[in-house]
């Protein structure tokens, strides 16, 4: 209907609304190897990333005891990565919505893997926590611009699913540094952890550099050169080569000024607010136990092995549950979805205060990575559909901004009640607590029409360019 309002108008030519557009051919056709290969390249980044980010939690009671810190100790220095894990994904997305996604990909996955080799060389609290610092920034940088990148090169129909997927890759990563871990450290220490978890995505962070594509989507919404955005739509529909194709800006306008403000205007206020509080939240969870899930099972007389496959279990269900989110969306809508995920996660957290036996201590583990990691993937997914393209790595990368807030405040306050004298029973208890705020968060939006409800539905595309 637009364009044929655009024709009658004399905006555009009748030969170029003949033509395909960019979301046309992006949305209609059958995946290229272009798509499916930046689909690809996104999800080693994230694992790449999920293995850095996650692997200090287990590597930690091996560090405490070589460096000669109290492991109440590694409250800041979990803190402190977090922190600038947080600030990088906030500004790291108004960057984007400038100049593009690839190379903050590219940046952030040179900062991690560099300050992650540095981090196996410390020899201090104090050269810990400026290193692990250091890396939080790499880290954060990449993930709202892998989901954006995704996003933009999946058809709107599959974003979810796609999205979802892609999120399989933070506990594929945590699973991988888990089994690394259990391999390596007995034998060669924590340091040659970090050395392989450094190195890797240094190395494929140089190889981005030759074949990762800018988002196509971007450069139609920020009017670049046709010859740039048409060389990139020959190589996903090499048909199209002596075809027309309108490449200019389409479903979308330009937001100028900063990004961030567009987040609370044209009537996305109240959803943004209340698409981050379950985004703090979750991660306040997400984070809490990747850190101190294996310091609180030792504390409570198992054996540090026992941490190790907590952690293990606990990403295995998490890539399931990333797996399965998008067409879970699909099928019963992120609402509901999202309300039962946060209510079943509340009541296994307090489990773990009243489960002695490791067997069931997995399996509790196990549905709750399902369903924790579960609920982030179908979150990021909602963030991507619920911001245009011109301000997507902004919406994207804040949101994630504050939930990284909440990964600092979880472990930070583990840390802190650890210091205080509380049991493990009482912290696990307290750790249902987030999970009910997110439900609260959720169920409130049921009462929002219309652009200010990111959940009401995920694939119009009225809601995305």
């Amino acid at each position: 209907m637009k364009r044929k309002l655009l024709l009658f108008t004399g905006v555009i030519s009748k030969d170029m609304a003949s033509a395909p557009t960019v979301s046309e051919i992006l949305d209609h056709r059958p995946l290229s190897r272009v798509q499916i290969s930046t689909f690809l390249f996104c999800g080693i980044v994230l694992v790449l990333d999920g293995f850095d980010a996650q692997s200090l939690g287990f590597l930690a009671p091996s560090m405490a005891k070589t460096l000669r810190i109290p492991i109440s100790a590694f409250g800041p220095i979990f803190g402190v990565a977090l922190f600038g894990l947080m600030i990088a994904t906030m500004t790291s997305g108004p960057i984007a919505d400038r100049w593009g996604r690839k190379w903050p990909v590219v940046i952030s996955a040179l900062t991690f893997g560099a300050f992650t080799i540095l981090t196996a060389r410390a020899a201090s609290f104090n050269e810990l926590l400026l290193f692990r610092f250091l890396t939080g920034l790499g880290l954060g940088g990449a993930m709202p611009n892998v989901v954006s990148l995704t996003s933009e090169y999946a058809p709107k129909r599959l974003i979810p699913v796609f999205v979802g997927v892609l999120f399989c890759g933070m506990p594929l990563g945590a699973l991988l540094g888990g089994t690394v871990g259990a391999v390596m450290l007995p034998r060669w220490g924590w340091q040659s952890v970090l050395y392989v978890g450094g190195i890797l995505p240094f190395v494929i962070a140089l190889f981005l550099i030759g074949v990762l594509p800018e988002s196509v989507r971007f450069l139609a919404a920020a009017s670049a050169e046709p010859e740039k955005i048409r060389a990139i739509l020959v190589r996903i529909s090499p048909e199209l080569a002596e075809a027309a194709i309108q490449t200019s800006r389409e479903q979308d306008h330009s937001h100028k000024g900063m990004p961030v403000k567009h987040l609370f205007t044209e009537g996305r206020a109240i959803g943004t607010v209340l698409l981050w509080i379950p985004f703090f939240m979750n991660l306040l969870i997400i984070y809490f136990i990747v850190s101190w899930l294996p310091a609180l099972l030792e504390q409570s007389a198992l054996a540090v092995s026992a941490g190790i496959d907590a952690i293990i279990v606990f990403s295995l269900g998490g890539m399931a549950g990333s797996l399965l989110e998008g067409r879970l969306i699909n099928w019963c809508g992120s609402l509901v979805l999202l309300v039962l995920e946060f209510g079943i996660s509340a009541l296994l957290m307090a489990s773990l205060a009243f489960t002695a036996s490791l067997t069931l201590i997995l399996t509790v583990t196990f549905v709750l990575g399902f369903t924790v990691q579960g609920a982030q993937a179908g979150l990021n997914a909602l963030g991507a559909i619920f911001y245009p393209t011109t301000i997507r790595s902004t919406g994207v990368g804040w949101a994630l901004g504050v939930g990284r807030a909440g990964s600092i405040v979880g472990p930070v306050l583990a840390g802190s009640l650890l210091s205080l004298g509380w049991h493990p029973r009482e912290i696990f208890l307290a750790g249902a607590v987030p999970s009910l705020c997110a439900t609260v968060a959720i169920m409130a939006t049921a009462r929002l029409r219309g652009n200010a409800n990111p959940y009401r539905s995920e694939l119009d595309p009225e809601m995305m360019a």
